[in-house]
Protein backbone atom coordinates (compact mmCIF):
# COMPACT_ATOMS: atom_id res chain seq x y z
CA UNK A 1 0.00 0.00 0.00
CA UNK A 2 1.53 3.59 -0.99
CA UNK A 3 2.04 5.52 1.81
CA UNK A 4 2.04 9.65 1.77
CA UNK A 5 5.69 10.88 2.20
CA UNK A 6 5.38 14.48 1.24
CA UNK A 7 2.43 16.47 1.06
CA UNK A 8 3.43 19.24 -1.53
CA UNK A 9 0.45 21.84 -0.56
CA UNK A 10 2.63 25.25 0.16
CA UNK A 11 6.29 23.41 -1.03
CA UNK A 12 7.92 25.47 -3.62
CA UNK A 13 8.58 23.69 -6.93
CA UNK A 14 12.41 23.84 -6.16
CA UNK A 15 12.07 21.96 -3.02
CA UNK A 16 9.77 19.52 -4.43
CA UNK A 17 12.34 19.24 -7.48
CA UNK A 18 15.38 18.57 -5.08
CA UNK A 19 13.12 16.20 -2.99
CA UNK A 20 12.54 14.14 -6.14
CA UNK A 21 16.03 14.17 -6.64
CA UNK A 22 16.92 13.18 -3.41
CA UNK A 23 14.89 9.92 -3.68
CA UNK A 24 15.74 9.04 -7.12
CA UNK A 25 19.61 9.10 -6.54
CA UNK A 26 18.73 6.90 -3.60
CA UNK A 27 16.96 4.73 -5.92
CA UNK A 28 13.53 5.00 -3.51
CA UNK A 29 10.63 4.03 -5.76
CA UNK A 30 7.70 6.84 -5.24
CA UNK A 31 5.20 8.58 -7.66
CA UNK A 32 3.65 11.74 -7.93
CA UNK A 33 -0.06 13.14 -7.92
CA UNK A 34 -0.61 16.28 -8.99
CA UNK A 35 -2.94 18.63 -6.48
CA UNK A 36 -6.69 19.83 -8.12
CA UNK A 37 -7.01 22.72 -9.92
CA UNK A 38 -8.80 24.28 -7.53
CA UNK A 39 -6.81 22.56 -4.53
CA UNK A 40 -9.46 20.96 -2.88
CA UNK A 41 -6.74 17.40 -3.58
CA UNK A 42 -3.86 17.69 -2.30
CA UNK A 43 -0.54 17.17 -4.19
CA UNK A 44 1.92 14.94 -3.24
CA UNK A 45 4.98 12.23 -3.15
CA UNK A 46 3.85 8.92 -2.76
CA UNK A 47 6.21 6.12 -1.50
CA UNK A 48 5.79 2.82 -3.50
CA UNK A 49 7.38 0.46 -0.73
CA UNK A 50 6.46 0.13 2.92
CA UNK A 51 10.10 -1.73 3.31
CA UNK A 52 11.99 1.99 2.20
CA UNK A 53 9.82 4.47 4.58
CA UNK A 54 12.08 4.73 7.58
CA UNK A 55 14.62 5.69 4.56
CA UNK A 56 12.91 7.84 2.84
CA UNK A 57 11.84 9.25 6.12
CA UNK A 58 15.24 10.13 7.37
CA UNK A 59 16.67 11.28 4.02
CA UNK A 60 13.47 14.07 4.11
CA UNK A 61 14.31 14.99 7.75
CA UNK A 62 18.23 15.55 7.00
CA UNK A 63 17.23 17.34 3.47
CA UNK A 64 14.55 20.01 5.77
CA UNK A 65 17.37 20.30 8.31
CA UNK A 66 19.87 21.66 5.69
CA UNK A 67 17.24 23.32 4.02
CA UNK A 68 16.23 25.23 7.51
CA UNK A 69 20.33 26.09 8.23
CA UNK A 70 20.57 27.14 4.40
CA UNK A 71 17.35 29.57 4.53
CA UNK A 72 18.27 30.91 7.49
CA UNK A 73 21.78 31.32 6.45
CA UNK A 74 20.67 33.42 3.86
CA UNK A 75 18.29 35.53 5.64
CA UNK A 76 20.93 36.56 8.30
CA UNK A 77 23.14 37.66 5.06
CA UNK A 78 19.95 39.64 3.72
CA UNK A 79 19.32 41.15 7.58
CA UNK A 80 23.14 42.03 7.81
CA UNK A 81 23.08 43.59 4.60
CA UNK A 82 19.86 45.34 5.38
CA UNK A 83 18.06 44.29 2.71
CA UNK A 84 15.80 41.55 4.41
CA UNK A 85 11.68 42.65 4.04
CA UNK A 86 10.80 44.20 6.86
CA UNK A 87 6.82 45.40 7.89
CA UNK A 88 8.40 49.23 7.61
CA UNK A 89 9.63 48.28 4.15
CA UNK A 90 6.82 46.66 2.72
CA UNK A 91 4.61 49.77 3.90
CA UNK A 92 7.50 52.42 2.33
CA UNK A 93 7.61 49.98 -0.77
CA UNK A 94 4.06 49.25 -1.32
CA UNK A 95 1.45 51.38 0.82
CA UNK A 96 -1.40 51.00 -1.70
CA UNK A 97 -1.15 47.19 -1.36
CA UNK A 98 -0.49 47.65 2.51
CA UNK A 99 -3.62 49.47 2.87
CA UNK A 100 -5.82 47.65 0.96
CA UNK A 101 -4.84 44.28 2.66
CA UNK A 102 -5.40 46.19 6.17
CA UNK A 103 -8.59 47.63 5.23
CA UNK A 104 -9.85 43.88 4.07
CA UNK A 105 -8.29 42.80 7.62
CA UNK A 106 -10.42 45.23 9.37
CA UNK A 107 -13.56 44.82 6.79
CA UNK A 108 -13.15 40.82 7.89
CA UNK A 109 -13.01 41.94 11.61
CA UNK A 110 -15.76 44.36 11.39
CA UNK A 111 -18.23 41.54 9.70
CA UNK A 112 -17.31 38.54 12.47
CA UNK A 113 -18.02 41.01 14.89
CA UNK A 114 -21.30 42.68 13.98
CA UNK A 115 -23.37 40.27 15.32
CA UNK A 116 -21.91 40.45 18.38
CA UNK A 117 -22.90 44.36 19.07
CA UNK A 118 -26.75 43.71 18.78
CA UNK A 119 -26.83 40.66 21.31
CA UNK A 120 -28.07 42.74 24.30
CA UNK A 121 -30.98 44.84 22.57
Amino acid sequence: MAIVLLNLRDVPEEEAQEVRELLTEHKILFYETPPSRWGISMGAIWLRDKRQEEEARQLIAQYQRKRRAKTRAHYERLKRAGNAETLLGNIRNRPFKVLLYFAAAVLILYFSIRPFFNLGN
